[in-house]
C-alpha cells in the first residue's frame, strides 16, 4: 500500500500514531486557510465580480464527494427552466496553461476531464482557467447572452465573488467528530465554514442520513440531499448500444479501470449491476489514460470521466458506466427564485 492510500485510509479511520504525527501539520494548514479567508472577508485581498450572477458548487473536502454529477444536474435543471447557463472550472489535469473556451472538438488535455464531461453532458458553454474570473470573462465574450455562471469547484477560490455558495458534503462524514484539516484529515476548511454557505447538499444520502444531518448542521432550511442513479453500461462512443450482465457468456471475462477519487464506488456499482469483475485497476485521479493502460479482458469497464480521455478511440470491448445525480427537494427552483427575482 503506497503512502497516499495509507493517508486516505487514515482520513476515514484515524490511526492514533498518524494523528500524533500529522496533527501539528493540520494546525498549520488550518491557520493558513483561516487567515487567507479572513483577508478576503476584510478586503485586504480583493475579489473580482463577474457581470452576471455566479453560483459556486464546491466542497470543504479534498475530492470524492460526488460534486461533478451534482453540477451536471443543477445545470441541466436550470436549462430546463429556460435559463442560459455557463460553466467555469479550473480544469484539473489539463496540460494547457491559458484560458480555454470549450468547442465541440476540445480534448481532455485542453480542458480537463471533468469540464469536458460536463460540457458534453449539458452542452452548456464552458471555459477553464486557473483564474476563474478571467475564465468567466472569456466565456461571456463568446456567449454574451448567458444569465448565470456555475463554477464547478472553487469554494476556496475567494478571488472570484459569488452570489450563491453550494457545498457538497458526503453522507459518510455526517456526524463524525474526528474530521480534521489536511494532512491529518481530508478537509480544506473547517466544518464551521458550512455555516456561511447558502445551501448544503448531502451526497449519496437517504432519509436516515438527512435526519442526522439536520442535527449535525443545525440549519435544516439549507439542507438538500443527492443520490446517484446507475444505468446500464454503454459501448464507448456508442451510447445507444447498452450491455446487460445476463447477456454475457460464462467464459467471457470482465475487468474495470478507474482514474477517479473513490474508485470503490465504481467497482461496487458494476457488482450491483451483476458484472463479475475479475481484475480491478486503479489510477490516480485525473491521470491520463490510453489504450495501453487498459487491462486485458473481453469486457473492460471505465467511468464516464475516463471515457472522455479515450473519446478518439474506438475499441469495441470498452464499456462506459453512466451515472446521474438526483437532488431533493428541487434546488433549481430555489436558485431561480433567489437569483432571478
Amino acid at each position: 500500500m503506497n503512502l497516499n492510500k495509507i493517508i486516505e485510509k487514515h482520513w476515514q479511520k484515524p490511526n492514533p500514531i498518524l494523528s500524533v504525527i500529522l496533527s501539528p501539520l493540520a494546525k498549520i494548514f488550518a491557520y493558513i486557510a483561516q487567515n487567507r479567508r479572513q483577508k478576503y472577508l476584510s478586503g485586504s485581498l480583493k475579489t473580482q465580480k463577474l457581470p452576471i450572477p455566479v453560483i459556486v458548487v464546491g466542497n470543504i473536502h479534498v475530492g470524492g464527494t460526488g460534486k461533478t454529477p451534482i453540477v451536471a444536474k443543477l445545470v441541466s435543471d436550470l436549462q430546463e427552466r429556460g435559463i442560459k447557463v455557463g460553466i467555469i472550472s479550473r480544469g484539473y489535469g489539463r496540460k494547457l496553461r491559458d484560458i480555454h473556451v470549450l468547442q465541440h472538438d476540445s480534448t481532455a488535455e485542453q480542458a480537463g476531464d471533468e469540464p469536458l464531461m460536463l460540457y458534453r453532458q449539458t452542452y452548456a458553454p464552458t471555459a477553464v482557467g486557473k483564474g476563474r474570473y478571467a475564465a468567466g470573462m472569456a466565456l461571456l465574450a463568446q456567449h454574451p447572452d448567458l444569465q448565470i455562471i456555475v463554477s464547478d469547484d472553487g469554494l476556496q477560490h475567494y478571488s472570484l465573488a459569488r452570489d450563491i455558495e453550494i457545498a457538497v458534503f458526503p453522507a459518510a462524514d455526517v456526524g463524525r467528530d474526528d474530521l480534521d484539516y489536511l494532512p491529518n484529515g481530508g478537509l480544506r476548511e473547517s466544518i464551521t465554514r458550512l455555516q456561511y454557505v447558502d445551501f448544503i447538499i448531502i451526497s449519496n444520502s437517504d432519509e436516515n442520513i438527512l435526519v442526522r444531518a439536520q442535527t449535525f448542521f443545525r440549519q435544516p432550511e439549507k439542507l438538500f440531499t443527492s443520490q446517484i442513479q446507475i444505468f446500464a453500461p454503454y459501448r464507448l462512443n456508442q451510447p445507444h448500444d447498452v450491455l446487460l450482465s445476463d447477456s454475457l457468456k460464462k467464459h467471457e471475462t470482465c475487468a474495470a479501470i478507474a482514474g477517479i477519487a473513490r474508485p470503490e464506488r465504481f467497482f461496487n456499482s458494476l457488482k450491483n449491476l451483476g458484472f463479475d469483475i475479475k481484475q480491478k485497476c486503479v489510477l490516480p485521479d485525473h491521470t491520463s489514460i490510453n489504450l495501453a493502460n487498459l487491462p486485458v479482458a473481453d469486457y473492460v469497464f471505465i467511468t464516464e470521466k475516463d471515457a472522455i480521455k479515450l473519446s478518439d478511440s474506438v475499441p469495441n470491448h470498452v464499456w462506459v458506466l453512466p451515472i446521474r445525480a438526483t437532488i431533493q427537494p428541487d434546488l433549481a427552483d430555489v436558485l431561480v427564485q433567489k437569483i432571478m427575482q
